[in-house]
């Protein structure tokens, strides 16, 4: 028994590592959720504290708006909405610091249009810091 959960315990650490050092550099944090009114695709170009846009793209949907605020529960900190730009039809971008350190944020997307108004909420990993090396 204990050897199977110290395996359950390797595994998890291999995935979350795998997961912060297995994706490319230039790769962006892809997260994907869907509610009853809208789906998106969340990107965040560089998911490092302090730095970072991030590009809600229209799965599904007809969105006006979209507002964004981020909380990492955990440290009691939250950051106030930022509204998104629409450079393009169904991409929305925002820009500005939502995530002032690194650890799991919880980011709440608040889409408004004709279908209604409906908030999804994605987890995200931020790591680092601007500051750092390599970061």
């Amino acid at each position: 028994m204990r050897r199977a959960l110290v395996a359950a315990v390797c595994l998890v650490v291999a995935a979350a590592a795998f997961f912060v050092l297995g994706r490319g550099g230039d790769e962006p944090l892809r997260l994907t959720v869907a509610g009853t009114r809208y789906a998106v695709t969340v990107l965040i170009g560089e998911p490092v504290a302090g730095k970072g846009a991030v590009e809600v793209v229209l799965d599904s949907g007809d969105a006006d708006t979209v507002v964004l605020s981020a909380v990492m529960p955990e440290m009691g900190h939250a950051t106030p909405e930022v509204v998104a730009r629409e450079p393009e039809p169904g991409r929305f971008l925002a820009e500005g610091g939502l995530f002032s350190m690194a650890g799991v944020w919880e980011l709440a997307i608040r889409l408004t249009g004709p279908p209604g108004e409906e908030v999804l909420t994605v987890k995200a990993l931020i790591t680092g810091s601007a500051a750092e090396p390599g970061a």
